[in-house]
């Protein structure tokens, strides 16, 4: 089963996700559906945070002094597979066009899809990672 332990570094996030462990553990119930997804047993973390944190971060981490939507950091264990760090503001602006839970939903599979391997600095790894973030997402969301 994939596990996630959430840390809520930033209020705001409960104004939207009451309680992100029960958010998430529907998510992977539903997940644990899909075959390829059945029989992993994989841990991780997401810090739900702000700008602020997330620009702390990529600069700690990455040497970058800017805002970013989401970061991720894979482990190189088999079960604990990593952790991953997503901006509230980020996605709470991109939702103002869209739905909140649907960019929220984009961005930690993204993250999720990193720390099992996928990577998109080729183009062609690009299309394999967006291709898979996609039917997942589609899954969640039927969109269409």
């Amino acid at each position: 089963m994939i596990k996630a332990n959430v840390i809520v570094g930033y209020s705001k996030w409960k104004n939207k996700i009451k309680n992100p462990n029960t958010y998430f553990k529907k998510k992977f119930n539903k997940l644990s559906k899909i075959t390829y997804f059945k029989k992993k047993k994989q841990e991780f973390s997401i810090l739900l945070t702000n700008n602020k944190k997330m620009k702390d971060l990529n600069y700690k981490f990455i040497k970058k002094k800017k805002i970013t939507d989401i970061l991720s950091f894979r482990s190189k264990e088999r079960t604990y597979i990593g952790d991953i760090a997503i901006s509230y503001e980020m996605i709470n602006k991109r939702s103002k066009s869209s739905n909140f839970f649907l960019e929220f939903d984009k961005i930690w599979i993204h993250g999720y899809f990193h720390l099992i391997g996928y990577d998109h600095k080729k183009l062609k790894d690009f299309k394999k990672m967006t291709k898979k973030e996609n039917l997942v997402l589609n899954y969640f969301h039927k969109i269409n």
